[in-house]
């Protein structure tokens, strides 16, 4: 084997640089074959731009420190979001004191009128609310709201009549109410009467038998006052909401119902705000010291001008039977508002009832509404056949 090499050089592979060199060199001939197909150019894609670098704005002072775009964007966030909390925060301060400025309002109404004023609209209006929608849409949906009414009614004047030493039975009360409410809308004109005689010979003997049974020496004068008083609920609550249903049932008659209670309404409504803006000279100040002759002004102009549109698009009738409607009702509510505070005067109460907030009772509300039963019913057979079809 010797170091020396032939001259027969083919064999012998080339180095890198002959290769590099023979490639680059004029004439040279490219390394393509299958395996390495030629190199084409066009079909690399372009390199993508490289992100652009963020400016530095530098201050003149070499002490001072370089700042970037992006804590200018941070720096301009953080004051919005100090702007909008700060518009946030008078926001609040503006509502703090607009609800501190209505309490204080709301009470010195409540002071001077003894009503909530607040929670006594929000629960009139949802109350109106039912009862507009049962009138409108099928009328017989009346039927068991003046059902709870009267019911709920009875319930309050019974405990308040026994707190002040009358006894007075709840479950015959009960009972006949529900009987004579349900007998008007459901049977006859002539029928209620009758069931109305017999709801109030009905409590009066339960409560005869009941104080025989009791013998604990109670008097003839109070056992007479128990046996009267008891009848005395059945007419004036369950009777007087019996008297509407007989007006629910006529032709029409859901519109009169709906027309009498509004103008009630209407005239408590106006009465409490002129009373409140303007009253300087009291009524009946041994009944109510709270009614004056200005809230009662503004109840006539408020029925009488509610009477006149109801009566003529709603009712179709002439004008001036909206003014008779309207002062009829206003009558009516009026002396059951001084009746039922003459006799809570007499049982040493406020209110019938705690449990309706704003409002006292049930019957604190319905004192004008229930008496207006019957002027509203001989209205409607007087009038209804003026109504213009």
């Amino acid at each position: 084997m010797s170091d020396e090499s032939t001259g027969d050089d083919t064999d012998k592979p080339q180095t890198r640089r002959e290769a590099r060199d023979s490639s680059t060199s004029t004439g040279g001939i490219p390394l393509i074959d299958d395996a390495f197909p030629a190199f084409d150019s066009s079909s690399i894609p372009p390199r993508p731009p490289l992100p652009a670098e963020s400016p530095v704005i530098s201050v003149p002072s070499a002490d001072a420190p370089v700042i970037s775009t992006a804590s200018l964007d941070t720096a301009e966030h953080n004051a919005i979001r100090e702007q909008w909390r700060a518009a946030r925060d008078e926001l609040g301060t503006h509502v703090s004191n607009a609800r501190g400025q209505l309490d204080q309002a709301n009470e010195r109404i409540k002071e001077r009128t003894g009503r909530d004023l607040i929670l006594a609209t929000l629960i009139g209006l949802a109350f109106g609310a039912v009862l507009l929608a049962s009138l409108i849409f099928i009328k017989v949906l009346f039927v068991p709201f003046a059902l709870a009414a009267a019911l709920l009614g009875v319930y309050e004047l019974s405990l308040a009549l026994r707190a002040s030493g009358r006894r007075i039975d709840v479950v015959p009360q009960f009972i006949s109410a529900a009987l004579l409410v349900l007998s008007a809308y459901f049977l006859d004109l002539w029928l209620v009467w009758v069931v109305l005689f017999l709801a109030v010979a009905f409590v009066i003997v339960w409560r005869l038998v009941a104080q025989m049974v009791a013998a604990d020496g109670r008097t003839y004068g109070d056992v007479l006052a128990d046996a009267v008083i008891g009848g005395f609920v059945q007419i004036y609550v369950p009777f007087l909401a019996a008297v509407a249903l007989l007006l629910l049932k006529q032709e029409d008659g859901q519109w009169w119902v709906l027309s009498f209670i509004a103008i009630a309404v209407v005239a408590d409504t106006g009465a409490y705000a002129a009373g409140l803006s303007f009253g300087r000279h009291p009524m009946a100040p041994k009944i109510s010291p709270k009614k004056t002759w200005e809230g009662f002004g503004g109840a006539v102009v408020g029925s009488i001008a509610a009477g006149v549109l109801l009566a003529i698009f709603l009712l179709h009738l002439p004008w001036w039977i909206g003014v008779i409607f309207g002062v009829a009702i206003l009558l009516s509510a009026t002396l059951g508002d001084l009746g039922e505070s003459m006799l809570k005067r007499d049982l040493g109460i406020k209110d019938m009832s705690s449990w309706l907030p704003g409002h006292g009772g049930l019957l604190d509300r319905l004192d004008s509404i229930l008496p207006s039963t019957v002027p509203a019913l001989c209205l409607y057979f007087l009038f209804s056949s003026w109504a213009v079809l």
